[in-house]
């Protein structure tokens, strides 16, 4: 592999900003585009230009783009000058691990943000219309996606290296963050509707380790759609190449036709374009 090509940027003030309250609880949410909506949940540390360059992307597949502002500072660049902003990555996984909305070492169980999620993504299906939503969850949020497709107008879940819980122990890395009840749920959705869950990740990424997308592959079955890259498959310009290639379609995305970061990512545009759009 040659291409060195790094995935867009977006600019956030092409987006329109709102709030959305559920449960008493209230936050930030930037909406660009029409059509069926799709809820882009960040990765770590936040809501960063690449993330808003693959929210573009949905946009010009005729889709509306929702992102939640969970963490972080939106528009806020990662990886300054080409070097990890520590400090900013720091910050926003501690405002994680201290709130009682993630779940991050615990296995077999949904985070409570996933309520306010489920929700957002009824509002939005209701206010764009189609026939349901799409879903990507990355890194940290990844698993979100999963929980969030046992509510049948959830129709392209994606989960891009999703990374909790925390791999730490045999039993944390053959899990993900999501109860047994809901996997069963969506598991259900795969034989009896036809649901695919479609992840991605890198192998040999500490965060997303073999055992969990085995794990994911016995509890749905052919619903499962696994996507795994290798390491020499990132784009070696990334600010991450000196440890491990971890965000598929962000910071690791080798933006060039026939790279193998970039067919995953037309799979994703293509589960999108097939659940959401193909019949409206």
């Amino acid at each position: 592999m040659t291409g060195t090509t790094r995935a867009p940027r977006g600019d956030l003030t092409t987006y329109e900003t709102s709030t959305f309250t559920h449960a008493g609880t209230t936050r930030t949410i930037y909406r660009k585009g029409t059509g069926p909506a799709a809820i882009v949940i960040s990765e770590l540390p936040g809501i960063s230009p690449m993330g808003l360059g693959f929210a573009d992307r949905v946009v010009a597949l005729g889709c509306t783009a929702v992102l939640p502002q969970l963490f972080g500072q939106p528009g806020r660049e990662p990886f300054p000058n080409g070097k990890i902003d520590l400090r900013y990555e720091f910050t926003s996984l501690n405002r994680i691990c201290i709130s009682r909305e993630f779940t991050v070492f615990a296995t077999g169980k949904s985070s409570r943000i996933v309520t306010w999620l489920r929700a957002l993504a009824a509002a939005e299906h209701e206010r764009s219309g189609g026939p349901g939503v799409g879903v990507v969850g990355m890194c940290y949020m990844g698993g979100f996606a999963l929980a969030m497709a046992v509510d049948g107008h959830v129709l392209a879940p994606v989960l891009s290296q999703p990374s909790l819980p925390v791999a730490l122990t045999r039993k944390q890395k053959a899990s993900i963050d999501t109860s047994d009840a809901d996997i069963e749920i969506v598991s259900q959705r795969c034989v009896n509707e036809g649901l695919r869950v479609l992840g991605l990740r890198f192998k040999n990424d500490p965060f997303v380790p073999d055992a969990r997308f085995s794990f994911l592959k016995k509890r749905l079955g052919e619903g499962f759609v696994a996507v795994e890259l290798h390491q020499r498959d990132g784009n070696p310009a990334s600010a991450m190449r000196r440890l491990r290639h971890h965000s598929v379609l962000t910071g690791d995305l080798v933006d060039e036709p026939g790279e193998l970061t970039r067919q995953a990512l037309d799979q994703v545009m293509e589960l999108f374009r097939t659940k959401l759009l193909t019949s409206t």
